[in-house]
């Protein structure tokens, strides 16, 4: 029997023992909060870098391993390897040809004679050399004379006068031509109405910035049941792709301080019945609110990035995710780690082989075409990806492990595209949708008031819905701001830009 000076002693040696394995499991947790944080923080570094220094461009060219064939590939891979002839194409720059200038351009002929004397002699023919030159836009002014009669035999009768016909902006002084001017310079080409102002002063006309805004203000209000209509269409489509980007507003009860809005961007993607419609609704915040309102009715398929408010709809709508956005995460996380991250990439690849296959036609294929094509050849590409990601989630908080949740906890989202022909891989339209706001913030950094920016997201929805159907935006806006005074309600669908014609200018 051991005495019990030996028994506490072990049993003090056993204490510590215990403390000193908690207090090195202790540190060895803190190792890996660690690990895991400087990971994240050599991303965000990495991630900075490349915003500041670098190309912004996603595109991954994958390494596919030996032996592995690429998609849609022909040939077997063992008669690859026993290939042995050795070829290649060497690049032969050729002449440039140069394009004839467009027959519809005004000419200006100028007819140079030899220097030498030329009489007695025959004209055998001509040499033209045809340059591009420019001259600045003019300012018109339209002077309306309208005379006036009396009848001396009928002095009771007045002065007979003809009306002035309807303007845009009655009483105004611009005309269709110069209001659609000014909405193209600064919502197609981005360009503030203060500099428009300065360029008016270079032509001699003094224009003050109040009152370019106010007829920014009255063309806006003109456009709005254009702009209504173009809401009803895109909710009465059995698809439409969502998106939302920021947009800062001056806060007129805090000088210097501006407001984080939000335009709520629609899409109807291109498909039998559209080119693609877009629709932009301004709301002061990201709250559910906006789109809840606006979508209250539509029960089609709904595309978007994943942002919890959509996840609302999901009882009475079919949501589907985007892959460009689930591919964006891995992106980022190859600079961490770049051999998982490459393999999903790759993987990512494979299905966006498929949709360049389905887009190598004019036409495309119709939608339960694109349907049997996904099925047969995402489908498995889905199946193997989901077991991988299943089984390499890594660190939670690390890039990479954050890229795998995203992805598997909207995955029913992302695989259901294959379900249903009619709907992209992705959410990348809408995004070009949202490419001229972007812009536009670059220039003139923030909208004067809530008001304002729900009157630009009405011209916007407009030019980017004549931008989608090829519709040249002076001519289609300048045509229907001189028609829209007097053009019956019940035709307005004539003038929406993607059922106007252009003859009936």
């Amino acid at each position: 029997m051991q005495p019990p000076v030996h028994i506490a002693n072990e049993t003090r040696l056993l204490h510590r023992a215990e403390a000193a394995e908690n207090e090195l499991a202790h540190e060895r947790e803190k190792r890996v909060v660690a690990e895991a944080r400087l990971a994240q923080l050599e991303h965000e570094l990495a991630q900075l870098k490349r915003l500041i220094f670098g190309t912004k461009s996603e595109r991954f060219e994958p390494a596919y391993e030996p032996g592995q064939m690429a998609l849609f590939e022909t040939v077997a891979p063992e008669e690859a390897e026993e290939t042995q002839e050795i070829s290649y194409r060497r690049k032969v720059k050729k002449k440039p040809v140069r394009g004839a200038l467009p027959d519809h351009l005004p000419r200006e002929v100028i007819v140079i004679e030899p220097e030498e004397d030329t009489s007695g002699m025959k004209k055998i023919g001509e040499e033209v050399t045809e340059t591009l030159d420019y001259r600045p836009a003019r300012l018109v002014v339209i002077r309306r004379v309208r005379a006036k009669y009396a009848d001396p035999a009928d002095p009771e009768r007045g002065v007979v006068v003809a009306p002035l016909p309807a303007r845009p902006i009655e009483k105004g002084i611009a005309e269709a031509g110069l209001l659609a001017h000014i909405l193209i310079e600064k919502y197609v080409d981005h360009l503030p109405l203060y500099r428009q102002v300065q360029r008016f002063k270079r032509e001699g006309v003094t224009l003050a910035s109040s009152t370019l805004e106010g007829w920014t203000a009255a063309t806006a209000k003109m456009l709005v049941p254009l702009y209504d209509r173009l809401v009803e269409e895109v909710l009465s489509s059995g698809y439409i792709q969502a998106d939302e980007t920021p947009i800062p507003v001056q806060d007129r009860n805090v000088k210097g301080k501006t407001h984080r809005g939000y335009y709520w961007v629609y899409h109807l993607p291109r498909g039998p019945c559209s080119r693609g419609i877009v629709v932009l609704d301004y709301q002061d915040s990201r709250k559910g609110d906006g789109p809840k309102a606006l979508l209250k009715d539509y029960r089609g398929a709904l595309q978007s990035d994943g942002y919890p408010v959509y996840d609302g709809f999901e009882r009475v709508m079919t949501l589907f995710g985007c892959w460009a956005h689930a591919r964006r995460y891995f992106h980022q996380a190859r600079d961490n780690d770049p051999e998982r991250a490459g393999h999903v990439l790759t993987e990512i690849g494979r299905l966006y082989d498929v949709e360049r296959l389905l887009r190598a036609t004019e036409d495309g294929p119709s939608p339960e075409e694109r349907r049997s094509m996904r099925q047969k050849h995402a489908l498995p590409v889905l199946e193997r990806l989901k077991t991988y990601l299943e089984a390499e989630r890594g660190l939670p908080q690390s890039p990479f492990g954050k890229a795998v949740t995203y992805a598997l906890e909207r995955w029913d989202k992302l695989v259901r595209y294959t379900d249903d022909g009619r709907i992209e891989i992705d959410n990348n339209l809408v995004e070009n949708a949202i490419r001229p706001i972007a812009l536009g913030r670059k220039n003139y950094l923030f909208a004067g008031s809530h008001d304002a920016a729900q009157r630009a997201a009405v011209i916007y929805s407009l030019l980017a819905t004549c931008k989608s159907y090829d519709v040249n935006p002076w001519q289609w806006l300048s045509d229907v701001l001189a028609k829209i005074p007097t053009h019956p309600h019940k035709r307005i669908d004539e003038l929406l830009p993607h059922r106007w014609e252009k003859g009936n200018m």
